[in-house]
């Protein structure tokens, strides 16, 4: 080996060693991993995991433009204008009981007049519960919440209250029952109500009230029983709902008695109703309904009956309108010694809602 190898070999080597410190001493940092929000297919469409929990989330909610029309409905006027806000959130997840699911509600109101539909401008927690293994708690709607078609029938009173219940759902047949506090409820108006009539019921501050639910399907058909006591009255109301599919529709037919005026139900002694929600295209459903009250108001010999129109159409995805008009005729009639003046009223309302 002469002197030129031997030098060239010595300035490779060290040159292989300054390059390796070199490389050594640069150190590019890894990027961390970034996680994506994942679509959880789990319990229907719109859900998606909550980053790093194997809880789903799902946003929804609406924003609604209504114009009410009908006598005073603003207080100074026969017409009045609101727009509503409301955003809810739907949480659920697998565990060993079953899903946990739960349920917040947030709605507001903006009337500068504050009319009698929306209670002006506000905003408060429409819904919280939480449920689990067919048990429910928190405030939420009860089963008196559910009507028929349309907007024309008033078959509950009061439908929201701090609750806790059981429902047994078998798919084709439900049963439930419910044990809801009863504080500071009072009569819940309805278009034509005689004015001059108590408003509330004195009641005192956490009253219970107890309710059940009997629910089954056979084909097209679905017929619920519920009950309802209110343990301070000691007065409870009883509800039947039928419906059936029928032609290009579906026929509503129900039912309510009182014994006497209750947290569930005071509209009148007993009443009956029923609707035929006709599809008449893809984007329009009509639904003609008529209701009949015996001792409206639970004033002796005073009868009353409604009959009204809806109209519903989807004008595109996610926007939709909805009209009605309502008709309602009421019995002159004496009350505690003093003379009450029904009379006839003509009410209604035109919605557009933005769901999302």
């Amino acid at each position: 080996m002469n002197i030129k190898s031997l030098l060239l070999g010595s300035a490779a080597a060290l040159a292989a060693v300054s390059g390796a410190q070199a490389a050594d001493a640069i150190v590019a940092a890894e990027p961390e991993p970034m996680e994506y929000v994942r679509v959880c297919d789990a319990f229907g469409t719109g859900y998606f995991y909550i980053p790093g929990t194997e809880t789903c989330l799902k946003i929804g909610g609406y924003v609604r433009f209504q114009t009410n029309f009908g006598k005073d409905r603003s207080g100074t006027s026969d017409w009045d204008t609101f727009t509503r806000g409301q955003l809810q959130f739907d949480a659920k997840n697998d565990t060993e009981l079953g899903t946990l699911e739960s349920t917040i509600v947030l709605q507001t109101n903006a009337d500068t007049a504050g009319g009698q539909n929306d209670g002006g401008n506000n905003t408060f927690l429409d819904t919280a519960s939480f449920a689990i293994a067919g048990f429910k708690f928190g405030y939420y709607y009860s089963w008196w919440d559910d009507g028929i078609a349309g907007e024309t029938d008033a078959l509950a009173t009061n439908t929201l209250f701090n609750s806790i219940s059981y429902t047994y759902d078998g798919g084709a047949f439900k049963a439930g029952v419910s044990v809801d506090e009863l504080e500071g409820l009072g009569r819940s108006p309805i278009a034509g109500n005689p004015r001059d009539l108590p408003n509330d019921f004195g009641r005192k501050d956490n009253g219970v009230g107890v309710a059940g639910m009997l629910s089954g399907s056979v084909g097209g058909v679905t017929a619920t029983l519920l009950g309802g006591y209110d343990t301070e009255r000691e007065d409870g109301a009883i509800r039947a709902i039928l419906s059936a599919e029928l032609g290009a529709g579906t026929f509503n037919l129900a039912g309510v008695w009182a014994s006497n005026p209750n947290a569930y139900y005071n509209e009148s002694e007993w009443t009956v109703a029923a609707s035929y929600e006709f599809k008449a295209t893809d984007k329009l459903t009509i639904t003609p309904a008529a209701q009949y009250f015996s001792d409206f108001a639970f004033i002796e010999g005073v009868d009353a009956w409604r009959v009204g129109l809806t109209a519903g159409y989807q004008i595109t995805d996610g926007l939709k309108s909805l009209v009605t008009v309502q008709y309602q005729d009421v019995d002159n009639g004496n009350f505690r010694g003093q003379r009450v003046v029904g009379g006839d009223e003509v009410s209604g309302f035109v919605r557009l809602q933005r769901d999302f």
